[in-house]
């Protein structure tokens, strides 16, 4: 009876898979067809273009590593936490000052810049 259950339970997981791999196509070929084709001259791609695009993405920006990369992102957001926890409150500035400076051509890091002397 183990092994009926084992089977049952891989043609789920299979069918799962198809379906998650059939959904992700669909929904990068409707983003695409829906913002890119109005927006920029680019054509209307079909379902398959759509999964070629979405495995080309995975290969050159994410990986296909521990589940497309959350678990990784989680390890890291946990690190982050506890090196955080353990700052006292002069290393938080510098490393809140360090990581302006790094991104500074980001709008949402910069610091209003201030020409004028301090007693002004």
């Amino acid at each position: 009876m183990r092994k009926g259950f084992r089977a049952k339970k891989a043609i789920g997981i299979a069918i799962m898979a198809v379906a998650a791999i059939a959904l992700l196509g669909f929904v990068v070929m409707g983003l695409w067809n829906s913002v890119l084709a109005v927006v920029l001259p680019v054509k209307i791609i079909t379902f398959w273009q759509a999964l070629g695009i979405f495995v080309l993405s995975k290969i050159l920006f994410g990986g296909f590593k521990k589940g497309f990369g959350g678990h990784r992102r989680h390890e890291w957001n946990e690190k982050m936490k506890e090196k955080w926890e353990n700052m006292n409150p002069e290393e938080k500035e510098a490393f809140k000052k360090e990581w302006r400076n790094k991104c500074r051509n980001w709008r949402m890091f910069r610091e209003p810049i201030h020409e004028q002397g301090p007693d002004a």
